[in-house]
């Protein structure tokens, strides 16, 4: 039995999408026994920045925060799309508000801008979007991965292992 049994968690997809940033955190939450959930704007098939197919198994309108325990945000250019789609804006931040555990690494942040939930928040992201999560009124740093509170943030693929220790650890913790 892993140590996420029980757990379900969303794990945020749209075209361009960055490939470890998606797969990483998807196959090793669900090594660790966690129901993970591919979820779009749309039900279909996403492509990677490099063509690699993902199918979105909920659309957008079918993700309630209360059916999650935790939401993993990847980057690429997806964020970009994500964050066109009101309803999934609206499910960050009603995860945030929640208390879940919203994670979010490279351009993800930009999803954390869009839901207006970084105020006040230390976080880490690629670089090219510190000003924005700056503007967003964030503490921005440059390290491999950040928790405040229930966000945690990562920088790049390298920092992956970083990112999914953080995020499993505190899937760990009690309620």
């Amino acid at each position: 039995m892993g140590k996420l049994e029980g757990k379900r968690i969303a794990v945020l997809v749209a075209d361009l999408y960055q490939e470890l940033e998606f797969w990483y955190p998807y196959l090793r939450l669900l090594e660790e026994g966690a129901e993970a959930v591919a979820v779009g704007p749309e039900r279909k098939i996403y492509r990677s920045k490099l063509g690699y197919p993902a199918k979105a198994a909920l659309a957008a309108e079918e993700a309630k925060v209360e059916e999650f325990d935790a939401v993993v945000i990847p980057g690429g250019y997806a964020p970009d799309y994500l964050r066109r789609k009101h309803e999934l804006v609206e499910f960050v931040r009603g995860m945030t508000e929640a208390g879940k555990v919203v994670a979010a690494i490279c351009h993800g942040g930009w999803m954390l801008c869009s839901a207006r939930v970084v105020e006040g928040k230390r976080v880490t992201s690629f670089l090219a979007i510190r000003d924005d999560l700056e503007n967003a009124g964030a503490t921005w740093v440059d390290e491999p991965v950040v928790r405040d509170g229930n966000i945690i943030t990562s920088r790049v693929p390298d920092d992956l292992p970083a990112f999914l220790r953080e995020i499993i650890s505190a899937l760990s913790e009690g309620p």
